[in-house]
């Protein structure tokens, strides 16, 4: 893999290595680590910490991401769909 990655790319490497894992954990308490990492994102922003806004990034992504694998999401798909054909606004 080179150090150019995709949003397809990030989502199988996550379902590669995390996907049993997070299916035995459950939906749900998948769901609360993803919160609890959005948290720990807050926390950096508020104390203005640019290293550990950048990995609590990676982390939310991670997380993101395997709640998509768990519900069957191509978040590539989703993303595509919902903001490369936005309507103008009004």
């Amino acid at each position: 893999m080179t150090s150019d990655i995709t949003l397809k790319e990030i989502q199988e490497l996550m379902l590669k290595y995390y996907y049993e894992r997070d299916r035995k954990r459950g939906l749900y308490p998948t769901f609360a680590w993803f919160i609890e990492e959005v948290g720990e994102l807050a926390e950096s922003i508020l104390n203005n910490n640019k290293e550990s806004v950048e990995e609590e990034i990676a982390d939310v992504l991670a997380w993101l991401t395997s709640i998509a694998n768990l519900l069957g999401v191509d978040m590539e798909k989703a993303f595509k769909k919902k903001y490369m054909n936005p309507v103008p606004p009004t």
